[in-house]
């Protein structure tokens, strides 16, 4: 099975919170205030949030008087549409990286899939030949350091740590240091699970960043924010307070394969204006690609 099939097979869970949408479309309905009210509950039930749901609701609204559109059908598939419009923020899929050593600093909270990603991200670029070393900048954790070190050596990449409960800033400065000298093509640092209300947790992520700049003359070439799917609008509040500590430049959505609903990535997408780089399917080294849109909304309508 290619990896469009994976997706459309992985994202049913997904297809079924917006099961209603479909239904609509075949009934045909009057486009009265009832047909809209219960198209905006099953935005909200299926993760869009409020503001997303009411965004596109009133796009559609706004089309359908433009177009003399008369029932469900027409505007059902616009939406469908505009899903993919919502999704396309510049800078989607992928790594935005020119420089050498390149720096991608990974946050997110515990559970979120944070470290396994990492893993995964490292073996992604070592297929394509990249020299790839992991930063263990995470010394809160006792297994934090060991658990990388093995996704280090199951990608193919180098590996630098600090002792346990060390400064995670002078981590990175000596990783930095030593993809340097290593002549490295890409750092990638983790980051301890900040719970985003720790406000001093947050502060040491700022002083990661110092570092980053002050050694390499910019910040961070790439800050991911990785999120489990399956939170739902937890997801939305989290990438907001990061994206305070740390200008993120994507996210990345684990877990899609689980019991995540079908509108927490364009929400995403819609509420911080920050593209999604990769989604990730399960637990395999190589489940986890570079997001493009227009797949994720074919499998997301489409049955598997």
């Amino acid at each position: 099975m290619g990896w469009l099939g994976k997706l459309k097979d992985a994202l049913g869970r997904q297809r079924d919170s917006l099961a209603g949408i479909e239904t609509l479309a075949l009934q045909r309905r009057p486009l009265d205030r009832e047909f809209w009210d219960e198209f905006e509950e099953i935005l909200i039930a299926a993760d869009f949030g409020v503001p997303t749901a009411e965004k596109i609701l009133d796009g559609l609204r706004t089309v359908a008087r433009q177009e003399f559109f008369r029932t469900s059908d027409p505007v059902v598939a616009r939406f469908k549409s505009d899903v993919a419009a919502f999704l396309n923020v510049p800078g989607t899929g992928g790594l935005d990286i020119v420089r050498r050593p390149a720096v991608v600093l990974v946050v997110g909270v515990n559970g979120s899939g944070k470290t396994t990603t990492i893993g995964k991200l490292g073996r992604l670029l070592r297929s394509h030949r990249e020299r790839v070393m992991f930063v263990a900048a995470d010394t809160f954790r006792a297994a934090a350091a060991e658990q990388l070190a093995i996704w280090a050596e199951r990608s193919g990449a180098e590996f630098v740590r600090g002792r346990e409960g060390s400064d995670p800033a002078s981590v990175v400065y000596d990783g930095l240091s030593a993809a340097k000298a290593r002549n490295i093509d890409v750092v990638i640092i983790d980051t301890a699970g900040r719970l985003q209300t720790k406000t001093n947790l947050m502060e040491e992520l700022k002083k990661i960043c110092r570092v980053i700049e002050r050694e390499t003359g910019a910040p961070p070439d790439e800050t991911l924010l990785v999120v489990d799917g399956t939170t739902g609008q937890n997801a939305i509040s989290q990438a907001r307070l990061f994206n305070e500590a740390s200008k993120l430049t994507g996210v990345v959505v684990t877990k899609l394969d689980s019991t995540a609903k079908g509108g927490v990535l364009v929400a995403i997408s819609d509420t911080l204006e920050v593209p999604i780089k990769f989604i990730g399917l399960g637990e395999d080294l190589d489940a986890l690609r570079p997001f493009v849109p227009s797949d994720y909304v074919e499998a997301l309508f489409e049955a598997a």
